[in-house]
């Protein structure tokens, strides 16, 4: 339980950070944050100063050292877990963060619009984009053993009753984490939201 008098600061992750306008969905995270006693802070938050500069690699190193900075000064991490430009797999760089914060044992939380298993996405996307299906591969056979599919280029359809890579959603968990799904963000989010305040004030 927190017994300090400023609220938790939570870092908002995801793809978020590349709409056209990420300022009016950072606004309502922050207000579902506020609504839980905690203080949502985006990583345009800190970010401000770069604003204007002409796209290349300094601004974009600019940019991940600012994110950095603002992880090492936040409490929680919540992030969001939705394919990223069209594909089953998230934002990568939200992928990255999460390792990141992980690595410092904070507390998080993952939110998506889409609950299905990662696998279920995987097959969606080739049969959708390219055609094809997965097939199938018998269980814990010769290379990676954690899925019983394999896609067109033969490479293994893994975490099975993950809403994305393992590695992100386990990784989530391992930090007293849990990932919510629903259909509407605002749901998903809210849930996520609440399950870190617990974290920090105990059961409401």
């Amino acid at each position: 339980m927190r017994n300090t008098v400023s609220r938790p600061k939570i870092y908002l992750a995801g793809p978020m950070v590349f709409y056209p306008d990420p300022q009016k969905t950072f606004a309502a995270m922050k207000r579902i944050c506020a609504r839980h006693r905690l203080e949502g802070v985006a990583p345009i938050d800190n970010q401000v100063a770069l604003q204007g500069a002409k796209p290349g690699k300094r601004l974009i190193r600019a940019i991940v050292k600012a994110d950095i900075a603002l992880m090492d000064r936040m409490d929680a991490g919540l992030f969001c877990l939705d394919g990223f430009r069209r594909a089953p797999d998230m934002d990568p760089g939200t992928a990255f963060e999460i390792g990141y914060m992980k690595a410092q044992s904070k507390p998080l939380a993952g939110w998506t619009e889409d609950g299905r298993s990662y696998p279920a996405k995987v097959a969606d996307y080739f049969t959708r984009v390219f055609g094809e299906p997965l097939h199938h591969t018998p269980a814990n056979n010769k290379g990676g053993t954690s899925g019983d599919r394999r896609d067109p280029d033969n490479i293994l359809v893994h975490s099975t009753g993950c809403v994305q890579n393992g590695m992100m959603h386990i990784g989530i968990e391992l930090n007293r984490g849990r990932v919510f799904a629903h259909r509407d963000w605002h749901v998903a989010f809210d849930a996520a939201a609440s399950h870190l305040a617990r974290l920090f004030y105990g059961k409401l």
